[in-house]
């Protein structure tokens, strides 16, 4: 056997390692530049990541990926339908697994696994820290482990160290005509704005990203493109498209897949802490972050942004942010911290990342 980091491995040459990462989005898509750095730094290293068949696109050029489809709804639900889905993984020729999910779901495939001999290593959420991030009293505020690098330490501990400051952004996907009927020629700077998020404390207030797009739309040297998934979103971003000359609605227009595409060819991201800003960050565009209740220190800023380009609420008047890891638990009084950040500074940051590209 030879010893792979706390790991005894089969000797051959190469490696199979299942990652399990179901959801959600923006989650999955930080696994993207571990993996390439992974592959890049291991050429014989095969990865098999299991995931919702809606995220394959992001995986879409890394060599030696290849993804594996959760029906965690349908034949996979249940202990029963891990149990057939755990057989089926079993079937792939797995040397190791990396679980870098952590939850029920892949608890339940890790017992499985202990009736073979593949190696299970799980993620390491931090949880003990991150509750003292976010505690409402006696807070330890202090900036916590990226999740790129936790996700880097399971492999780690397989015996394939992961270097984080080697990993290339993925290039540019080229545009189909479908896309290219849709926005047009590009014949100027591309400025992505994706206004919604999980939960709305996470949200910048619309009326004042109205007051941004607004602004923005007004400079020639801009086309907007809105990104979001819903109904009720797209209405929204139809109005503004409706409203501002320079606005290109993408929701509910293109495919998961071609909305990648043209993230890879903008030149300006403006999102909240939500999926957006980190499928821009796979591709290296320079990425604006608006934070509420939520703060990067939590270790979900996205990869490789310059942390001068998060805009943050005022803690000096909202002592208690981070109130929670997700945005989903805050304190009374607590809904309008979004309001400390004014459009003004967002516009203002906007241009000014805008004209260092």
């Amino acid at each position: 056997m030879a010893k792979k980091g706390n790991i005894s491995l089969k000797s051959k040459d190469s490696t199979h390692i299942l990652v399990i990462r179901l959801s959600a989005m923006g989650d999955v898509a930080m696994t993207v530049p571990v993996l390439s750095g992974l592959v890049s730094q291991y050429p014989n290293v095969q990865i098999t990541v299991l995931t919702r068949s809606f995220f394959t696109p992001l995986f879409q050029g890394i060599p030696n990926v290849t993804v594996y489809a959760a029906d965690v709804k349908g034949k996979h639900k249940g202990v029963v339908g891990l149990y057939s889905l755990f057989k089926e993984l079993k079937g792939l020729g797995i040397d190791a697994v990396a679980d870098l999910h952590n939850v029920l779901r892949s608890s339940i495939l890790k017992a499985f696994f202990r009736l073979t001999n593949i190696p299970f290593v799980q993620l390491d959420k931090g949880r003990v820290e991150k509750k003292a991030l976010t505690a409402g009293s006696q807070k330890i505020f202090k900036p916590l482990k990226s999740s790129h690098q936790r996700y880097a330490d399971v492999f780690a501990i397989l015996g394939f160290p992961v270097n984080l400051e080697l990993v290339s952004p993925a290039p540019k996907r080229e545009m189909s005509a479908t896309i290219q009927k849709v926005i047009g020629p590009k014949t100027e700077k591309w400025i992505g704005i994706a206004p919604f998020a999980a939960f709305e404390v996470k949200m910048y207030p619309l009326l004042q990203m109205h007051k941004v797009v607004k602004a923005l739309n007004e400079s020639a040297n801009h086309k907007i493109l809105l990104f979001g998934g819903g109904k009720k979103e797209e209405e929204q971003l139809e109005s503004w498209a409706t409203e501002f000359s320079n606005c290109v609605n993408m929701a509910g227009k293109i495919s998961f897949e071609e909305e990648l595409t043209v993230i890879s060819h903008l030149d300006l991201m403006l999102a909240m802490d939500s999926g957006n800003a980190h499928l821009a960050a796979i591709f290296g565009i320079p990425t604006i972050t608006i934070w509420g209740v939520t703060h990067p220190y939590a270790g979900f800023y996205p990869f490789g942004q310059d942390i001068d380009q998060a805009l943050l609420a005022d803690r000096d008047l909202y002592p208690l942010i981070p109130t929670s890891v997700y945005g989903n638990k805050f304190p009374k009084g607590y809904e309008n911290v979004m309001d400390t950040i004014t459009p003004e500074a967002i516009i203002a940051k906007v241009n000014s990342v805008s004209n260092k590209e």
